[in-house]
């Protein structure tokens, strides 16, 4: 049982590679089209001067790609954590799976509608998966 955590872990990084794949499949065509258009991308080199220079859809995606390198990095160490003490159990693998599918739910809604409520409450209930993992965690520690 100890290694199903890692399923989840798996899923998660096939959403972040499907995002990186989806970000490229919009941000080359729009970069083509500014340099169609006469703008000279190689300014825009350094991330922070690209905000605002591709259209909304193409940032959206991008934004998002950046985002599974932030919040997720906890939950891959959290759940080796646990695979390394062993103590996958039922409630830590409901909580990983839900964290994922949650995960799923924003990177979509992000890349697409962009609906910022909609978006916040699937934050704050990605980090109640991962918080109730977290303080499981504590507490068997102590």
């Amino acid at each position: 049982m100890n290694n199903l955590i890692f399923q989840p872990v798996i899923v998660m990084c096939l959403l972040s590679f499907f995002m990186m794949i989806w970000m490229y499949a919009t941000r080359l065509p729009a970069a083509k089209k500014l340099e169609q258009d006469g703008i000279d991308v190689q300014k825009f080199s350094h991330p922070s001067s690209i905000g605002g220079i591709f259209p909304s859809k193409v940032e959206r995606v991008a934004d998002n790609y950046n985002h599974l390198f932030e919040q997720p990095t906890i939950f891959y160490a959290i759940s080796f954590v646990i695979w390394g003490l062993e103590h996958t159990d039922i409630i830590h693998l409901y909580c990983a799976w839900f964290y994922v599918i949650i995960r799923i739910i924003h990177s979509i809604f992000q890349a697409t509608l962009n609906l910022v409520w909609i978006r916040f409450s699937l934050f704050i209930l990605s980090w109640v998966a991962l918080a109730t993992m977290i303080f499981r965690e504590a507490i068997n520690l102590v």
